[in-house]
């Protein structure tokens, strides 16, 4: 107000009013203005000093008040002052105005950016007398345009460096920018694609898929859709996860960004994975999963219609003979076959499935007894005809149990649970023939399948338990060895005899893990014994057919062994002849026991074949006679030749012999009178547990 005021109550004539009007002005602009303001004299030299500041200036450099008349040099560090040394001279030399932008570190430290803009004042001799600089922050914009800098090359890297195809589009769909991905992706150059129509890009048949996840971003809802189906160049196919994002300027959606990711690959191994999880390795038939969805989609749709299913469940008689005699290749080459023949039958209502092993299932849609029953004719002969197995010819059967919807049961565990039964009875019956389910099965084998779901866990359990039965020195009378026994005490059947689940053990292969408990536990139990200072005595183990011939049953001997402290000597395997069948195998299984120092024995010698063939070149240490001889043998006189003749032999081998099964005095005095080494049965003992076994025949060493 006070230099309003000043304008106002000026005297004087009208031009030195506005003289003065004008320098009040000046003084008004260069006080208020927040711009900075310099005037410079220019000397010769070029020599630029300080004739004036306005004080935004002055409180923006923090200069001293004595700057007036000072040089650039003089005023400023050396770096500072050179900068604007080399600009000022441009304005001398040129005589023009001059822009240029800095960036100045202020006294508190604040970095700014600044705008100067020199103004040369010239004389009449077209000389600069001096230069006007009026520089401005411009920090703000500066920065602004940084950060837009800054974004726009982050979006580019974003864009550019992405390994997932990024298109940009118009409303209309043409196609603005692409990224390299895109061209690595298709097969197109840029060229080719920019100015296109993006409809273009994919399959026919997925054009309306596509256009109406455009339709939906164009009105400002991102999309997404997987497995769309792109054109490349080069003909293929390629599957694509599709992603749509609107490009939404001033609250209008002006384009569309796309983002391609090839899943073509990831399609692919999905299909097989699936493929995998529903179908069956080694045949490439229908598995078990497969199965069961079928069967549950065939019952919903039979329950509808009123109609009957039939499953078939086929097993291959001798397949493991065949398989152990050539091999497992050559087994894997007959379920391929056999896959083959069976999948050959076609019909609409047929369908082949691989259970596992050398077990198949047929399942029979809108079927009858009567059509149930020529099918099973048809896959039975197909399975009878020959296989050619490295050109040579086999010939295999097959036993098949059939099961209805609903008659046999109306869910999917039931149905197969019935066919399995239908087929465990023809197994019984012969194999080679299929046969319906009817319910007097049931019992049957019901039982026998809760004695082998029993002993899948009757070890975890802890429900077996080893029993010993004394083996009777004939010369001495003295008791120094024993046969281990298992025993199974089932939870709520009781003890179960040992010729009702063993058999089922051999057969669904869960011998071989009893088996390796047996060796487990006999050799904790001599290792308890030892530690009490019990007098040592000989346990035999019974080795089944299938541990005899384990891969690994050395090792699992020797450890246990090793594992307890346990002498070789005080051990004894027992065999069977059926063990032997495969002589060199089972010589090669011998000669390495032997060499572990066990004793081996054969149990049950006589009952099987070319048994004295065996004795000359076999390891044996020991021959037990078979009870059905010892039975008889006062009664029959060929049980008697047999076994004289059976000790004689063995005799005069070196080899020691056990009868088995004595339950009578006259039987133990023929033995004794035959000079036979061992004798165990009833008449002496029945089989005991550890601790009574301990307190009737366990002496203590002395000392």
């Amino acid at each position: 107000m006070d230099e309003i005021t000043k304008i106002l109550h000026i005297d004087g004539n009208e031009e030195e009013q506005r003289n003065k009007i004008e320098q009040i002005m000046c003084q008004i602009l260069l006080k208020h203005v927040t711009d900075l303001i310099y005037v410079m004299k220019v000397e010769s030299g070029p020599i630029f000093s300080y004739l004036f500041m306005n004080e935004m200036a002055i409180n923006q450099t923090k200069v001293s008040p004595t700057y007036l008349g000072k040089t650039l040099q003089a005023a400023l560090d050396k770096s500072l002052a050179t900068h604007l040394q080399h600009h000022y001279e441009f304005v001398v030399k040129h005589k023009d105005t001059h822009t240029f932008q800095d960036k100045v570190t202020l006294p508190n430290g604040e970095e700014i950016y600044g705008e100067s803009i020199l103004t040369p004042i010239i004389d009449e001799h077209n000389q600069v007398k001096y230069i006007v600089s009026i520089t401005r922050d411009i920090s703000k914009s500066v920065l602004e345009k940084q950060r837009l800098l800054e974004s726009e090359q982050r979006y580019k890297s974003l864009v550019d460096q992405n390994l997932d195809a990024v298109l940009s589009v118009d409303e209309n769909g043409v196609i603005l920018n692409v990224n390299e991905s895109t061209c690595s992706l298709i097969g197109w150059d840029t060229i080719d694609l920019v100015d296109s129509l993006i409809f273009s890009i994919f399959h026919a048949h997925e054009k309306t898929a596509f256009e109406l996840i455009f339709a939906e971003t164009l009105k400002g809802f991102p999309q997404e859709k997987i497995g769309l189906s792109i054109h490349h160049k080069n003909g293929n196919e390629i599957i694509g996860h599709v992603k749509t994002i609107p490009i939404v300027i001033d609250n209008r959606v002006v384009g569309i960004y796309l983002i391609v990711k090839d899943i073509t690959d990831q399609q692919k191994l999905d299909e097989m994975l699936k493929f995998m999880a529903f179908h069956d390795h080694l045949t490439g038939l229908p598995n078990r999963s497969s199965l069961r969805e079928n069967l549950m989609k065939s019952i919903k749709s039979a329950k509808e219609k009123n109609e009957k299913v039939a499953l078939m469940y086929i097993d291959l008689d001798r397949f493991k003979f065949l398989n152990d005699s050539l091999g497992h290749n050559m087994g894997d080459v007959l379920l391929k076959d056999v896959a083959i023949r069976l999948s050959n039958i076609e019909d609409d209502v047929y369908s082949v499935y691989r259970q596992g092993g050398d077990e198949f299932i047929v399942l029979l849609k809108s079927a009858s007894r009567v059509k149930a029953t020529t099918y099973a004719t048809r896959i039975l002969e197909e399975i009878s005809r020959p296989f050619i197995l490295d050109g040579e010819e086999y010939y295999i059967s097959g036993s098949l149990g059939i099961s209805l919807f609903p008659n046999d049961g109306e869910d999917i565990e039931t149905l197969i649970k019935c066919a399995d039964t239908a087929l465990y009875r023809v197994k019984e019956r012969g194999r080679g023939h299929f046969q319906f389910y009817s319910k007097d099965m049931h019992a049957g084998s019901s039982y026998a399948m809760t004695l082998e779901t029993g002993l899948r866990t009757a070890i975890e359990r802890n429900e077996l338990q080893l029993y010993f039965q004394p083996q009777i020195d004939l010369n001495t009378r003295q008791t120094t060895s024993f046969e281990a026994l298992l025993r199974w005490n089932h939870p709520t059947l009781g003890f179960v005899s040992p010729g009702e689940f063993i058999p089922i053990a051999e057969e669904t292969g869960i011998i071989i893990s009893i088996g390796e408990w047996v060796i487990k536990e006999v050799c904790e139990r001599m290792r308890e014994w030892n530690s009490q200072n019990y007098q040592p005595v000989t346990i035999a183990v019974n080795l089944s057919p299938k541990q005899f011939l384990q891969a690994n049953i050395l090792e699992v001997i020797q450890s246990e062994m090793e594992r307890n402290g346990i002498q070789p000597s005080t051990l004894e395997f027992e065999i069977t002849e059926g063990s032997m069948q495969d002589s060199k195998e089972a010589l090669d299984v011998l000669n390495r026991l032997k060499e572990v120092g066990v004793g081996i024995a054969v149990d049950d010698f006589g009952t099987g074949f070319s048994s004295l063939s065996h004795l000359q070149h076999f390891p044996i240490d020991t021959l037990k006679i078979d009870q059905s001889f010892v039975r008889e043998v006062l009664s029959d006189k060929k049980n008697a030749a047999i076994t004289t003749t059976i000790i004689h032999l063995a005799q005069s081998l070196g080899l020691t012999v056990t009868a088995e099964g004595i339950e009578t005095k006259e039987q133990l005095v023929f033995f004794e009178k035959m000079k036979c080494d061992k004798a165990q049965g009833f008449y002496f003992s029945k089989p005991l547990p550890e601790k009574e076994m301990i307190d009737r025949y366990f002496k203590r060493k002395t000392v």
